[in-house]
């Protein structure tokens, strides 16, 4: 499917969303027979997703570095009363971490210890995402993050929308739920960075034609949470690559022991591509690297166009700029630079 197709089929998605509808489909109906006898076959190999011991890791991350040795009255960096940042993260088991063992592998421990670092300050991690869960679950997960006895989080992650296709939860129903969740956080006066649906074209155990419809159906549902996400003031950031041509390359460096969800080396790769956004939506990233560059290919385009393009490109980070053109809102269309991230400290219990 090109680009401008998905574009098209995107906003019909995305309208459908906010408007109420219902009835447009990620799949030919013709289809659903063999994609249903086909996950039928995946799930004895994979699992649903739903099952299996997820670290904790909530927590303080930077509380000690080599400037200060240790966290004390001068804050953990040297920054006499410094708060620590206040990073949440919602979704389903790609965001709490399902696949790895230890605490300091998980993408929010990733993400929290990167951030420390470039912030030069600590960051509270408070990770309410559930294994299994679909874009549904959001308004649970943002009411508690949203707790009266909780402070409203500086940024939220959300990774969500990969049971949503295995589930074959109308696209409509997903977008609207993913768009009721951003605004909520957003009033609330929260950041929001959604790392959209994975390709799910690449699970191993996964035959054709289900890698194929698999394919097609992730990366629609992708464009339409960006635009979704967009128009409520968040930024995407597209995470192809979590199951996508480097995973497909490397399923046996990428993917975790249940050939599923990621190992610490697929999980990195993703932390990777979000920390950069995390980052410059909270004013930490260099200024010069907020310009869109030509020679990458970066620049303003009509909102349904760069998030088509985006589902296409893992890594790629769309968010809102003009609010009106010639086709509608505009997004400016960026492909960060991915730098290594640091490795995640043991977490401080949070008080």
């Amino acid at each position: 499917m090109t680009s401008m197709s998905r574009a098209r089929v995107a906003r019909r998605i995305a309208a459908g969303a906010a408007y109420g509808g219902g009835g447009v489909g990620l799949i030919g109906a013709a289809a659903v027979g063999v994609l249903l006898a086909e996950v039928r076959l995946a799930r004895r190999h994979v699992g649903n997703g739903s099952s299996g011991r997820v670290p904790v890791a909530d927590g303080v991350y930077g509380w000690g570095s080599p400037r200060s040795g240790k966290a004390g009255s001068g804050g953990a960096y040297g920054v006499p009363d410094e708060p620590p940042l206040r990073l949440a993260m919602l979704g389903d088991s790609t965001a709490a971490g399902q696949g790895v063992h230890r605490v300091g592998q998980t993408p929010g421990a990733l993400l929290a210890s990167g951030l420390a670092a470039v912030a030069e300050r600590p960051v509270e991690l408070r990770n309410v995402a559930q294994p299994g869960a679909q874009s549904d679950a959001l308004d649970r997960q943002v009411a508690l993050i949203l707790s009266a006895s909780s402070p409203v989080p500086d940024v939220c992650v959300i990774m969500i929308g990969a049971n949503d296709v295995t589930h074959r939860m109308p696209p409509t129903r997903s977008v609207r739920h993913l768009s009721a969740a951003v605004r909520r956080l957003r009033t609330a006066g929260a950041e929001v960075v959604v790392g959209t649906c994975p390709d799910l074209g690449t699970i191993e155990p996964v035959q054709q034609p289900l890698r194929w419809l698999a394919r097609r159906a992730s990366r629609q549902l992708a464009a339409a949470q960006t635009i979704g996400v967009v128009e409520q003031g968040g930024r995407t950031v597209s995470l192809g690559d979590l199951l996508g041509p480097e995973f497909e390359a490397n399923p046996r460096e990428l993917f975790g022991p249940d050939n599923y969800h990621p190992s610490a080396e697929g999980y990195a790769t993703a932390a990777m591509a979000v920390l950069p956004t995390v980052c410059a939506t909270l004013g930490l990233w260099p200024a010069e690297e907020e310009r869109p560059d030509v020679s990458r290919r970066e620049g303003f385009l009509p909102v349904a166009r760069a998030a088509a393009e985006a589902a296409s490109e893992a890594g790629t980070e769309v968010t809102a700029a003009m609010p009106t053109g010639p086709r509608g809102p505009w997004a400016l269309l960026k492909r960060r630079r991915r730098r290594r991230v640091p490795e995640a400290e043991p977490a401080r219990p949070s008080v």
